[in-house]
């Protein structure tokens, strides 16, 4: 009997990360790897230690994680086969014996840190910052050095590790939502749902005007609604872009097959990360001109004309 399929995170336990992999029915009762960083996340899933990775890609505040759009637009031969959200809520914890006036340096994750940054400016004006590479290490380093004298962590630390809780809910938006994306190697598509999201990164041909515009109307003109358009630069030249799209529909799905096509004689460079159910689930909606049988029809239209076949 094999081993068990194993799952990367970032970790450590207690993660929001690990809170997206929980929601994964397929990982439930296998090996589940925590790693450091999202490289290393990636790292598995390709040399084959893992069968996927859960990493953060997307905060209704802080938008998209650079380090993710931009691992997966240089590492090749990954898909995306799901998103799950978590709410994020956050809370300022320090060793026993400390108070709120005793902290005059926090850990903190970065994107953690942005969010309570209003809180923080409020309550702590003064105080200095340590970046962590997770919510819950910030919390753990309290226990390895005395730089920082408080940290920001999930609320549910406390139950784990002898933490006191000086303050909860310090986010500065109480709606904040984390979206994680599950990374696999190359692999079948899955069916479409009608509630699906295609992911792809591509780059500009060159800096010109209305070359931004040129690919936003691949998409546009086929009916095709995008929830994500961020740019990150592609580090050879100033001037030069990739952008990061997440385009409502399946790749299955015909106006979005077209308007990748399009992209496709766009761009320089197309990377298809995948079409995978939505997270929440719900229907993409569309007008009836791009429904799948009016690009049917307009194709077999064009091939009757092509082949000389006397009109209906």
């Amino acid at each position: 009997m094999g081993m068990p399929d194993t799952y990367s995170y970032l970790g450590p336990t207690g993660t929001f990360t690990e809170a997206a992999l929980a929601q994964v029915p397929e990982a439930a009762g296998k090996n589940w790897r925590s790693v450091n960083n999202v490289g290393e996340a990636l790292d598995d899933v390709t040399s084959g230690r893992s069968v996927a990775a859960m990493i953060a890609i997307e905060n209704s505040v802080e938008g998209g994680v650079s380090a993710t759009q931009d691992a997966l637009a240089s590492i090749p031969n990954l898909r995306i086969i799901g998103e799950y959200l978590v709410k994020v809520q956050f809370a300022l914890v320090a060793r026993p014996g400390i108070e709120l006036s005793d902290v005059h340096v926090i850990n903190a994750h970065p994107v953690a840190y942005a969010q309570c940054r209003n809180w923080l400016e409020a309550n702590l004006p003064t105080h200095g910052h340590i970046p962590s590479t997770s919510n819950v290490a910030s919390a753990l380093s309290l226990f390895d050095s005395d730089l920082a004298d408080a940290a920001i962590a999930p609320p549910r630390i406390v139950e784990h590790h002898d933490l006191r809780l000086l303050a909860e809910n310090i986010g500065d938006n109480q709606n904040a939502v984390t979206r994680f994306v599950l990374v696999g190697r190359n692999s079948a598509l899955p069916a479409p749902t009608g509630a699906d999201k295609t992911s792809i990164i591509a780059e500009l041909p060159d800096d010109r005007s209305g070359a931004l515009l040129e690919l936003l109307e691949q998409f546009s003109t086929r009916g095709v609604n995008l929830s994500l358009l961020q740019s990150r630069p592609i580090g050879d030249a100033l001037g030069r872009y990739r952008f990061v799209i997440d385009a409502d529909g399946h790749v299955f799905d015909e106006r979005v097959a077209d308007a990748l096509m399009g992209v496709r004689r766009f761009s320089p460079k197309v990377i298809f990360l995948g079409s995978y159910p939505r997270a929440d689930r719900a229907p993409v909606e569309y007008v009836d001109r791009y429904d799948d049988e009016v690009f049917i029809e307009a194709r077999d239209w064009l091939r009757s004309l092509i082949s000389g076949e006397p009109e209906a």
